[in-house]
């Protein structure tokens, strides 16, 4: 429909991606090391949400204790390099020109696929490939559809769950008046329950 469009990948589905290829290798390595998933006294089960948190956002306790339980839980430091990368991918985006952004992602896709590396980094090295001239495309042309899916979200969880609505007609008033200004001649034919 609009072949001059040019298909940009926005920061949000790059970072969001490398954040599952994290937490795909601390369940793998979790599952490698102790044999079962999960459970609330395993370090690499309690760092989980600190490996998600940016690096910046960590104070001096949080990075401590990051680094103290990626050192219990994760002998070979797979966990910890998937860590690094993720850091790595997320400054792609502090990058301000678009040449020097295109030579630092085709780098970092072809060092993230060494064989040395764990299978979730290899992967987010091929993506990186595949999705190379996308993310440039974005150090071109600053443009994000962030606010555009923020507002679908927004319908479709108002849809989804109607605002715990279980009966038409009281639904009809109440969407009437989440929506503005009520019209009360369509809210004197319905009868209340």
């Amino acid at each position: 429909m609009l072949p001059e469009a040019t298909q940009i990948a926005d920061p949000f589905h790059l970072i969001k991606l490398a954040n599952s290829k994290l937490d795909e290798c601390r369940r793998r390595v979790q599952n490698e090391t102790l044999g079962h998933r999960g459970r609330k006294t395993d370090p690499l089960y309690r760092v989980r949400r600190l490996l998600t948190k940016a690096d910046e956002r960590l104070d001096e306790r949080g990075r401590t204790k990051l680094l103290g339980l990626l050192a219990a839980g994760d002998p070979r430091g797979k966990v910890k390099d998937t860590w690094h990368a993720k850091e790595v991918i997320r400054s792609i985006y502090e990058i301000d020109n678009p040449d020097l952004a295109d030579e630092f992602v085709t780098r970092l896709a072809g060092d993230l696929q060494d064989r040395t590396f764990p299978p979730e980094m290899r992967s987010l090295g091929r993506t990186l490939r595949r999705w190379k001239d996308h993310i440039v495309a974005w150090h071109r042309g600053r443009a994000t559809n962030g606010p555009t899916e923020a507002v679908n979200n927004l319908i479709k969880r108002v849809k989804r769950i109607a605002f715990g609505f279980r009966r038409f007609r009281s639904y009809r008033i109440r969407s009437l008046l989440y929506a503005g200004r009520p019209n009360w001649d369509l809210l004197a034919t319905v009868t209340p329950r």
